[in-house]
């Protein structure tokens, strides 16, 4: 029977999920929205470019190492040792 406890990495997933949302709402957003500018792109714009394929990348990072450990956790007999 399946523990209904939540792994470690299950419990980082939410973490890093809770801290998207943050970081995509007004007090990160208020820091970045200024004039300046970063390589001639306005900062705000730059913190999106540079924000939002970073989480996808730990989405993806994090769904694959899920997948992998559900996998090896399904290979096991039910005495907890290898076939």
């Amino acid at each position: 029977m399946k523990d209904s406890r939540f792994s470690p990495l299950e419990e980082a997933w939410i973490l890093f999920f809770i801290l998207g949302v943050v970081m995509i709402n007004y007090p990160f957003t208020h820091i970045f929205n200024k004039v300046t500018t970063f390589m001639g792109i306005p900062l705000m714009v730059f913190y999106f470019l540079v924000g939002w394929p970073l989480s996808i990348l730990v989405i993806y990072l994090f769904a694959r190492n899920i997948k992998n450990s559900e996998t090896t956790e399904g290979d096991l007999d039910s005495d907890g040792e290898g076939s």
